[in-house]
C-alpha cells in the first residue's frame, strides 16, 4: 500500500495501535464494566475475560493495570465478601468454600475469616434470630457453621431452658 492511497490527514500506519493493544484495551474495558456492577476477585475477572475470548496476554495486561490502579485487590475482596456472607448468616465453612469458588487462595481466605467475629458468637446471634431450638441448629448446620459453634448454641440453649433449683448446684 503506497502512502498516496491514504487520506492526507490520516495518521501514518505505524502510529495506529496494534491488534494486541486494542485487545488489551477491550479487556480492560470489559473488566471495568464487570467491576462497575460488583467487586470481583482477579480469578473471577480472568474467567469472565476468558469467556469473552480474549487472549491470555490481554487478560494478564488488563488485570495488571487494574491491580496497580487498586480496582482489583483479592485481600479486600475476600474481607468484604466474608463480612457480607457472615452478615447474611453463613458460617466459616460456607464462607471459605465461597471464597475458594471465587478464586481466593486459602491463606487470604483464612485472613478474611480471622477478621470476622468469632463463629460461635455469630452462631448464637443467628440462633436467637431463628428462635432457638432444634430448628435453629439444623439451619446453622446447613449454613456452614462448625460443630463447635453448634455445640456452643446447644449448650447455651440447654442452659437457658434449665429450670432453677434443679441439678447439682441446688444440692450444695
Amino acid at each position: 500500500m503506497s502512502s498516496e492511497a491514504l487520506p492526507p490527514d490520516a495518521p501514518p500506519p505505524d502510529a495506529l495501535p496494534s491488534n494486541d493493544v486494542r485487545e488489551e484495551e477491550r479487556a480492560v474495558d470489559r473488566a471495568v464494566r464487570a467491576l462497575a456492577r460488583r467487586d470481583h476477585s482477579a480469578a473471577s475477572l480472568r474467567t469472565k475475560l476468558d469467556r469473552a475470548g480474549l487472549s491470555e496476554s490481554a487478560q494478564s495486561a488488563a488485570l495488571d493495570v487494574l491491580e496497580r490502579a487498586g480496582y482489583v485487590d483479592d485481600a479486600r475482596f475476600a474481607c468484604d465478601r466474608a463480612a457480607a456472607l457472615a452478615d447474611r448468616g453463613y458460617g466459616d465453612a460456607w464462607i471459605r468454600a465461597d471464597l475458594e469458588r471465587q478464586g481466593i487462595d486459602r491463606e487470604t481466605a483464612d485472613s478474611a475469616l480471622g477478621a470476622l467475629e468469632a463463629e460461635p458468637e455469630r452462631a448464637l446471634g443467628e440462633a436467637a434470630k431463628a428462635g432457638g431450638g432444634l430448628r435453629a441448629l439444623r439451619s446453622l448446620g446447613r449454613r456452614g457453621f462448625s460443630e463447635d459453634a453448634l455445640e456452643a448454641v446447644a449448650a447455651a440453649s440447654v442452659a437457658d431452658d434449665a429450670p432453677e433449683g434443679v441439678g447439682y448446684e441446688s444440692s450444695i
